[in-house]
Parts: structure tokens; sequence; C-alpha cells
């Protein structure tokens, strides 16, 4: 069973073959919220071979030198993000999924980056950066 999504206006399509997600994470690093717009990410991490686009093409912005993230050039959406420094997967905004609330976080990543007034007692585990 495939996972969908896509961007606000639907130029965009992506499917993830697979039947669920295991990997998501509140990112909380600086590159994360100012490319969303948002106090954190929360991203779901998919081997690269079970992920495709299923219509449309993404625009893509190297956000840093090992860092690449697709988003629709009409609507601006993020969509997902491919780092050289874990070549096998690619992360996905749980946001843009067409049933997002199926896959809630199961960690906080990049908290030394978080926002000061952002209280997180949520009890999920904390990691100061990313533990690939």
């Amino acid at each position: 069973m495939a996972i969908s999504g896509g961007c606000h206006c639907g130029q965009v399509r992506y499917a993830i073959d697979q039947d669920g997600l295991t990997d998501v994470a509140n990112c909380h690093c600086g590159a994360c919220r100012k490319t969303t717009g948002g106090t954190f990410t929360t991203w779901a991490t998919v081997p690269r071979e079970s992920f495709r686009w299923a219509s449309g093409q993404p625009a893509a912005y190297r956000s840093s030198a090992s860092c690449e993230r697709y988003f629709c050039a009409r609507c601006g959406a993020q969509l997902a993000l491919f780092t050289e420094l874990a070549p096998t997967g690619i992360d996905v905004t749980i946001a843009t999924l067409d049933d997002p609330h199926r896959y809630p976080p199961d960690r906080h990543i990049w908290v030394r980056n978080k926002l000061a007034w952002l209280p997180l007692d949520d009890g999920m585990p904390q990691e100061a950066e990313e533990n690939l």
C-alpha cells in the first residue's frame, strides 16, 4: 500500500511505496525553520528506492553543502529533503502527506537549535543534533 502526499496547490504529488513510516522526527534546526516558516518541521525518513514523484516535478534548492530541498515552485510547499550525509534515504514532510495524522513523531532532533520559548514537555527523546 503506497503512502501519498503532495503540495497545497496539487501541482506536485509523491508516493512512498511501503506500508508505514517508522522514522518520524520533529526537526528544530534553523534551516528547517527558515525554509518552512514553522517553529519546527516534522520529517519522515524513507528509503530512496521507496520514494517517487507521482506527478509534476518539484523545484530544488541546495540549502547547505550536503542538503537539497524539494518544493513546489507554484505554491511553495516544502515536500522533501535529500542529504548526502544519509544517501540511502529521503526525508518527506509529514504535513504534506494526504493522511498526516497516521504518522506521529517519535523524537525531537537538533534540539540545541530550538526556539528558547518552545517547551518540549511531550516525553519524547531529544537529540542535541541528529543521530544518523
